[in-house]
């Protein structure tokens, strides 16, 4: 079986027309803050590769239309490395850096919503911070899933795309047809920007900064342009915003579109929601008590204002802190790894595990201890009255031993920078699962990765795009068999 590498490159020639438009705001805010070199950067990079992009979609005419799931891995590891790779270019061509890998990491951070990054936030151009919360945009709901929705103007159907792109174990269609499914998504997605941006506008920050933190709540990033983080401002009001806004783009996108088509049962009685929720009730409150019972401080208020904001921000996997957790009780630390490994909801912005895994495998393990008390009894695996196909459990058990295999051995190689022990096992967690910060250092510092050498920041990359891709996309392009065209 051969593979269709024209329609491969024909959809690669869409993400790379996509990637040039999309720094034209980087153009216009280069000539605004007067930055000649990002200014000679963006225009050089945006017209060639809006050049380059029409003239791949429009002349590369594949031998056949069909997608198949070959095509859509091949596509899918492709077009993210592409990105990436172009993602780089005005970090190298500004001068920022000389440093590929520093280049790459950086922006590798930004599509796959990792949020961390190599270089000192408050003295970045101003454009190359928007650059990069583009780039936060687009890889949020997946720059894919966006090409998806353009993807029948070239004769191409996405769902093999999407299937090799969407950030979940299941991939529902909201409407019949999936480019129209992704328009619905994105256009809910913009809309929570939107009115993120309009409170935020009413906050201490400046229209600058309230883009930017916006853009990287809805893509559950963490972004952010000052070095204190969100504690810049001193004000709770941005906490709660941002707070809020990171949970609602960590719940299943497909859910909203169903309460704009007015099935809220659908919505309300969902298991994932409900569980997501739950644990963020649940830690909230054990972590801002166990800071007040420590004395770490001093008013029960600050251990709940602070506490539930660090707990969303780890739940969600966006990641911001605002805080110095050297000075928290281990007990907290502990929490914090733990939601690292838990994440949101299937069919969001957010990395890492996904509830809806978790709670089959606490499902799983449940009917394992009833079967030993009843080992001819049948047990089904059930989630919200439904049960769930062997297939599915199967596949969800494989994908939770590789994630833990994936981070164990990535802990193994990371330890080679010789780094503290917290450090190390909450980088390797927080790259796989696109968190951003570590529990070593504080504040933004703690998103701070210049640290590493550069064979370790391009290893560390390609652990953000594996986890990015929920790991077997990558792991089936880079399988022998894959490549066989005798299978």
């Amino acid at each position: 079986m051969y593979l269709n590498y024209r329609i491969a490159i024909k959809i690669l020639g869409a993400i790379v027309l996509i990637l040039g438009v999309s720094m034209i705001p980087s153009i216009i805010a280069a000539h605004v803050y007067g930055e000649h070199n990002a200014l000679y950067a963006f225009s050089a990079s945006s017209a060639v590769l809006i050049v380059a992009g029409a003239l791949i979609t429009l002349e590369m005419r594949p031998h056949s239309i069909m997608l198949r799931f070959r095509e859509g891995y091949l596509t899918v590891t492709l077009c993210w490395l592409c990105a990436s790779a172009v993602g780089a270019v005005p970090y190298l061509l500004s001068g920022v850096t000389g440093s590929f890998a520093d280049a790459f990491f950086e922006s590798v951070s930004g599509f796959t919503t990792t949020g961390c990054t190599v270089f000192d936030v408050e003295t970045m151009p101003s454009s190359l911070v928007l650059w990069k919360a583009m780039s936060h945009l687009l890889g949020g709901m997946g720059i894919l899933v966006f090409a998806i929705s353009i993807l029948p103007a070239l004769g191409i159907g996405g769902q093999k795309i999407y299937k090799a792109e969407a950030p979940g174990p299941t991939v529902d269609k909201v409407t019949a047809r999936m480019s129209d499914s992704a328009k619905v998504l994105y256009v809910t997605y913009l809309l929570f920007g939107v009115a993120e941006y309009v409170l935020l506008s009413f906050s201490p920050m400046s229209a600058f900064d309230a883009l930017i933190h916006t853009m990287g709540s809805i893509s559950t990033s963490g972004l952010t342009n000052h070095y204190e983080g969100v504690s810049y401002y001193n004000s709770s009001y941005v906490e709660y915003i941002i707070g809020m806004f990171t949970v609602l783009a960590s719940i299943n996108f497909v859910l909203y579109a169903h309460a704009i088509q007015g099935r809220w049962k659908e919505f309300f009685s969902s298991v994932e929601l409900r569980a997501f929720l739950t644990i963020i009730v649940a830690a909230s409150a054990l972590v801002s008590f166990a800071l007040f019972a420590y004395g770490t401080y001093p008013s029960l208020s600050d251990a709940f204002r602070i506490g539930t904001f660090e707990v969303v921000s780890f739940a969600t996997t966006s990641g911001q802190t605002i805080v110095d957790f050297a000075l928290w009780p281990d007990f907290c630390k502990s929490l914090l790894l733990a939601l690292m490994f838990v994440g949101g909801c299937a069919a969001s912005t957010c990395g890492s595990i996904k509830v809806i895994r978790i709670l089959v495998m606490m499902k799983l393990i449940s009917r394992g201890i009833a079967k030993r008390i009843r080992p001819r009894s049948i047990v089904a695996v059930k989630l919200g009255g439904k049960a769930a196909s062997a297939e599915t459990v199967s596949n969800i058990t494989s994908f939770i031993l590789v994630y833990m295999a994936i981070f164990l051995f990535s802990s193994v190689v990371l330890s080679l920078q010789n780094l503290d022990f917290v450090t190390t096992i909450s980088t390797s967690a927080s790259m796989l699962g696109n968190i951003g910060c570590n529990l070593g250092s504080a504040g933004v510092g703690a998103c701070d990765y210049s640290l590493f050498s550069a064979p370790l920041k391009l290893y560390l990359s390609l652990l953000m795009i594996v986890g990015r891709l929920e790991l077997f996309t990558i792991i089936v392009f880079l399988t022998p068999k894959f490549w066989n065209p005798d299978r």
